[in-house]
């Protein structure tokens, strides 16, 4: 009996299901289920749940799913770099604070060079220069040196060690400073880029700047090297370095200066039209009015006419031009020197003359300094007329409010920058009258340059605005229809 019960359980056991129902209940099992009216409400407004409609998984959890992996491919197809789309904050900070660094240097190598300490330094040391000297021994070395030195014959034969040592500290205290420019600039430069903090554009800007700031130190010792041969001297000169090198030098200055507050206003300038891009958007648009076109090109050229004014500048510091006619606006009995003075014949290096022009506009004192008036007062009516021209109802009506006050602000400081310049010739070149009309000159370009960074349209800020625009209606198109799948689903599961 046992032996048949056991038999029997195996047999019931290989019988399929299908054997104990009957034919209607095997045709409702295998006809498919047709998706429920919920489902395809939401399938006909979301395709990209068609397909998961029909699947034993949840409708919900597949879309969501969904979702996710489109909004992930969006995004790598967007970020093709490791370098970001935008630069850091701090990175605009440390180069405004490096421009201001600049600034001082400018302003303290006026006052090297009014205290005649520019040569008290014969040697270039990169490195082991970074140390002055130590001990008693290596004091008397280096006035050892400088005694060998042209400036010292001439000028100082009866300076002593006293004397030397401040002019010394002030010129290494110049150098001291370049060291440091040169190394609180490229190091930073170096973790930005290796930590990817800024866009390739401004890795760019940073190595070019960093290129610069080795090349200035070149040309600083170039400069000072010119003043410690007597070759290089006219028969019967005063020792200084030349007024060529002297030139160079203070344009790369500005140019550093320049290439750091442009950089800088740059990153601030793009994060704040990225905090509101709708109103960026309106201000770029206002920067296309064709009305501003004159506008722009005109801070453009007054900006080169400010560079050019600065480096005939240097040309009168270089040859102590400012010391001689010390009035305003004749120079002696007339406007202008007599032409036999302005046309010297001593500054021709040809026998024929075809060099008696140029030379005595680059060389001649008296020359030099007219040169240096003619272009500062063209500067000056120049930033007056381009005032004026801001005034007229066209041109205000589209200019932005910044922009306006960026010439206001350049009226200022040329009204300040001539009053300056007078006041230093008519007191023959005081010392702290100087150093305040060099570091004019440098506030004058920073209002041009400003001005034209503001009515400047930066495309590649443009571009981001406009897809932070773009970018910034899309999550709101799918949070509605999160809530609205979300709603759909809530009724069919309270209708279940």
């Amino acid at each position: 009996m046992s032996l048949f019960q056991l038999g029997l359980r195996r047999a019931a056991a290989q019988l399929s299901r299908s054997s104990f129902a009957c034919g209607q209940c095997l045709r409702q099992q295998t006809s498919a289920a047709p998706p429920s009216h919920i489902l395809q409400l939401v399938a006909a407004r979301v395709p990209a749940i068609r397909s998961y409609a029909t699947e034993t998984k949840s409708p919900m959890a597949s879309l969501s799913k969904n979702i996710q992996n489109e909004t992930t491919s969006e995004h790598k197809s967007e970020k093709k770099s490791s370098f970001p789309e935008t630069n850091a904050k701090s990175v605009g900070y440390w180069l405004l604070g490096s421009a201001a660094s600049v600034f001082g240097i400018v302003v303290f190598g006026g006052l090297t060079r009014l205290t005649e300490s520019g040569l008290s330094i014969t040697e270039w040391r990169p490195v082991t220069g970074s140390l002055p000297p130590m001990s008693q021994e290596d004091w008397d070395s280096e006035f050892e040196k400088y005694r060998a030195s042209p400036e010292y014959k001439m000028i100082n034969p009866h300076m002593d060690l006293d004397e030397f040592k401040k002019i010394y500290f002030m010129e290494w205290a110049h150098r001291q400073w370049g060291r440091f420019i040169g190394l609180s600039f490229v190091i930073p430069t170096i973790y930005f880029i290796a930590r990817r903090k800024v866009t390739p554009r401004m890795a760019a800007t940073l190595v070019g700047i960093s290129g610069l700031i080795g090349f200035q130190g070149f040309i600083g010792w170039w400069m000072v090297k010119s003043g410690l041969k007597d070759d290089l001297f006219a028969p019967g000169s005063h020792p200084r370095v030349s007024q060529y090198r002297l030139a160079t030098h203070l344009a790369a200055a500005f140019a550093c200066y320049s290439w750091m507050l442009l950089a800088g206003l740059s990153v601030f300038r793009a994060h704040r039209a990225l905090r509101d891009p709708k109103a960026a958007a309106k201000h770029f648009a206002a920067l296309k009015s064709p009305a501003l076109n004159i506008l722009r090109r005109s801070v453009l050229g007054l900006t080169a006419l400010i560079f050019t004014t600065v480096l005939s500048g240097a040309l009168v510091a270089g040859l102590d031009a400012g010391l001689i006619y010390n009035e305003f606006p004749k120079m002696g009995t007339g406007y202008m020197p007599p032409k036999s003075e302005l046309l010297d014949k001593f500054y021709s290096r040809k026998e024929d003359g075809s060099d008696l022009w140029w030379r005595n506009m680059l060389e001649n004192p008296s020359f030099v300094q007219l040169d240096h008036r003619i272009l500062a007062m063209t500067t000056f009516t120049s930033v007056l007329a381009l005032f004026a021209y801001s005034r007229t109802g066209r041109i205000k009506a589209a200019m932005p409010p910044n922009v306006r006050k960026g010439v206001m602000g350049l009226v200022h400081l040329v009204s300040l920058q001539v009053a300056l310049g007078i006041t230093t010739l008519i007191y023959m070149v005081p010392m702290h009258l100087a150093v305040t009309h060099q570091a004019g000159a440098l506030a004058l370009l920073s209002g041009a340059l400003v001005l034209g960074q503001r009515l400047r349209i930066p495309k590649n800020t443009v571009a981001l605005v406009q897809r932070h625009l773009k970018n910034g209606a899309q999550p709101l198109k799918t949070q509605a229809l999160s809530q609205k799948i979300q709603e759909v689903a809530k009724n069919a599961a309270t209708k279940a």
